[in-house]
This record gives C-alpha cells, structure tokens and sequence, in this order.
C-alpha cells in the first residue's frame, strides 16, 4: 500500500499540476482562448446540434457526448468534491473552477484532434482517441506512444472504470439500506457484483448502438436527478448563499489550510473530475456522427462545464450552504432538507446512476485501446474481462483499487500530453480555419 502511495504522490505532485498548467495555456493560446472568447456558442451550439441522429456506424451526438459525460461525471463529483472542501475549505471550488478553465482548452484539442484522426473500423464504425492521433497525426516513429496509451487505457478501465465503480455502487447501496434500518447480510457484496456484471455484460455485449442509446437515457437523467437534490439544498439556505460565494473567494488566496493545500486539492481534485488532458473522452467524441472536428471541439468544452462548473460546484456549495462543509459527506448537506433517510437514499441513488454510467462508459475505451493493440476480435475476451472486473470490484479493497487507478491514469495522460503539445499547431490551424470562416459569414 506504501508503494502505491508513494507511486500516486510522486505522478500526481505539483510536477503534473504545473504541466497539466503550462499544457492548458499554450493550447488556450492554440484555439484562440475558445473557453472565454468563444463559450457562449460552445454552450449553445452544442446542446442545438443534439437533436441530430447518428449514421453510418456512429453514435448521434447526443449519445457521443451523453457517453463522454458518462465517463466524466461520476462518484469523484460528489464524495470527492465533498472530501477536498472539508480538507481545504471553501477556497478549493476556487482552484477547482481554474482547473476548468485550463481543463476546457485540453479537452478541446484532444476532442478536435480526435475527430481529425479518426479512422473507420472494419464493422463501419468510427474508431479515434489519443492513439489513433498519434499514429495518423504524429506517424509510424510515434507508434510505441500510441500503444503505450492504449495499454495503460485497457488496464486502467479494468481498474477504475469497472472494479471501482462496481465497488462504490455496492458501498452506496449497503450504506443506504443500513442507514434505512434492515442493513445487509455477508453475500451482499458478491450479489452486487454479479448484478453489476450482468448489466454491463448486457449493455456492452451489444455493440455501440446500445452503449449510447442506454448512455443518452441514463446521464442527462442522473444528472438533472442529482442537481435538483443539490438545488434543494441551497434553496433552503439561499440567504447564506453570497456569503459562501465570498468565503469561496477569499479562502482561495487566505486558507485556513494553507495555500498550497488549497490549491492543490483544487487542482487535482479539478483534473480528476473532468477528465480533461487524460484522453479517455475523446474516444467517446470519435465516434459522434459530427463532421467538423471544431464542432465536436466545443463539444468537450461544454462537457468540462458541465462538470466541473455546474456538477462539482452544486455539490461544493450544498455542502458550504449547508453548514455541513467539515463534514466531509455529501449525505450530511443532503439531510439538513431531505431528513436522514431520504438523504442516504438520494445519494445512494446518485451515486449508483453515476458510477453505472462511468462504468459503461470506460467499458467502450478499455474495448477502443484493446482493440487498437490486439485488433478488433480481442474486443470480446476483453468485455468478459471488464465484467469479471467489475464482479470483483465490490469483493477487494478499496483504498488499493483508488491509488493504483490514479498510477494508471498518469500511465494515460502522459503520451495523451506529449501528443497535445505536439499536435498543437493542428489545433491552430484548425480553429483559425473554423472560426475565421465564421467571421467571413458574418461579415
């Protein structure tokens, strides 16, 4: 376990924060500060081009978009979100919303670059991600980048995006239901598994079609379920909501728990909720039926929005309304309107359509990475593998499952950013051709 620790503190330090930093500036400046200038039409473009339908092997935008989400928003925006205010107080929403600013410009280029060098697979489906840019974007030379990316990928859905989610959707659920009064036998954590694994089974097993129209139903639900309860919340405490907004403000640069905490936590805390620069939701924005690959771009800015801006902040100031910020638990700010049983049944139901839908979602990118390094007829063995993992999740340790996720994230995100930086002129080049486009229209 001390190595493990020690592994996760040494890739995840201040080292990669100041990379993930630099990385997110300089593409800011590649696309033309897309996330300020241009936001309010990556908003609204984005959920204007959802009405229309997939074709030829592809996923319709909605489903591509409802599935990187699925991915993106998950128990991190809750527990996690919970956890890094009461250890860092209420400045780390602060940091977390600079994390988003810098997170929607790499989510940008990896998305834009994603759909430029996507490929068809030989069932017509379109096939992209990290190692498909780097192999067509980069070159043969760049190859071993490519599987590298597509290794740590495969490992890394097994890890975190099926043992764990399983393992939070069982831990929800006991903790519902003993909160409830009945509590729960010693089985109960081996039948979770099996039910978790069965679905996924069912949900994987049929192709991409399924994958997005399960994933299309379940995340705009989960997540409007999830606001409302949040909403609630700060609704009945809306007279200590500007005061929590200052507190916000100043804790960023005054903490009680010193500024490097602070900003720390809401760096990290910021980068593993959206995602943006590791290179998994792009695999999902490939297979869109979108054309343009700026389109599709401002698509993954709405999604860093959509996380970390609405999501993590509903959950952050829920818990600063509250007064329920060093508690640390979501279900403690959820009570104070809910009542103690409602709560534990709300996030237990939260957190289950979140790590479901997180758990679908990876199950597509660990299928793309290990069909990418052993070909398409791999993809079979390897959703059996995904659901026994994801059997097993509820069954192993917790604490082990986490950290070694995170070594295998850092395993992802580097060749992800080395490629960004490399493929940055294409992010220019493209942008500039898109929205100088534009402007000719309009003018």
């Amino acid at each position: 376990m001390r190595t493990l620790e020690g592994l996760v503190h040494a890739v995840w330090g201040w080292p990669a924060a100041a990379i993930f930093l630099a990385a997110g500036l300089w593409l800011t400046r590649c696309s033309g500060a897309v996330q300020l200038r241009r936001l309010g039409g990556c908003l609204a473009g984005t959920l204007g081009g959802l009405r229309r339908g997939g074709s030829g092997g592809s996923m319709s935008p909605l489903a591509a978009l409802s599935t990187a989400l699925g991915g993106t928003v998950g128990t991190g925006n809750i527990a996690g979100v919970a956890a890094a205010v009461a250890a860092g107080g209420p400045g780390v929403l602060f940091w977390m919303w600079v994390s988003a600013f810098i997170g929607m410009a790499l989510k940008y280029s990896e998305v834009l670059l994603a759909v430029k060098y996507r490929e068809r697979g030989a069932d017509g489906e379109r096939l992209g991600g990290p190692m498909y840019y780097i192999k067509n974007g980069l070159g043969r030379r760049f190859m071993p980048l490519a599987r590298l990316f597509a290794l740590a990928g495969s490992l890394a859905a097994l890890g975190m995006g099926s043992a764990v989610q399983s393992g939070e959707i069982a831990r929800a659920l006991r903790d519902a239901f003993s909160s409830l009064g009945p509590g729960v036998g010693d089985g109960f954590a081996l039948c979770c598994g099996i039910v978790i694994a069965l679905l996924a089974f069912a949900v994987l097993g049929g192709g991409l079609a399924r994958l997005g129209s399960v994933t299309a139903l379940l995340v705009p639900g989960m997540s409007l379920l999830y606001l409302a309860a949040c909403a609630a919340v700060i609704a009945a405490n809306a007279d200590r909501l500007l005061p929590c907004l200052g507190d916000i403000i100043s804790g960023a640069f005054r903490p009680e728990a010193g500024l490097g905490v602070c900003v720390g936590l809401g760096l990290r805390r910021g980068i593993f909720s959206n995602e943006a620069g590791l290179g998994s939701a792009p695999i999902a924005h490939a297979a869109s039926s979108e054309t343009d690959c700026v389109r599709q771009g401002m698509a993954g800015v709405f999604e860093v929005f959509a996380d970390t801006i609405v999501i993590c902040s509903a959950t952050g100031l829920a818990m600063l309304t509250s007064g329920c910020a060093g508690s640390g638990s979501a279900a403690a700010a959820f009570s104070t309107v809910l009542g103690e049983g409602g709560a534990a049944a709300a996030l237990a139901l939260s957190v289950t359509l979140f790590a479901f839908s997180s758990l679908l979602s990876w199950g597509m990118y660990g299928r793309r990475c290990c069909g990418f390094l052993l070909g398409e007829r791999s993809t079979a063995a390897y959703t059996l593998i995904f659901c026994a993992a994801a059997l097993a999740g509820p069954l192993l340790e917790r604490e082990a499952l986490w950290l070694a996720a995170d070594v295998l994230n850092a395993l992802m995100a580097a060749p992800n950013m080395a490629a960004l930086l490399l493929l940055s002129p294409v992010v220019s080049r493209e942008s500039r051709r898109y929205f100088d486009a534009g402007r000719r229209v309009q003018a």
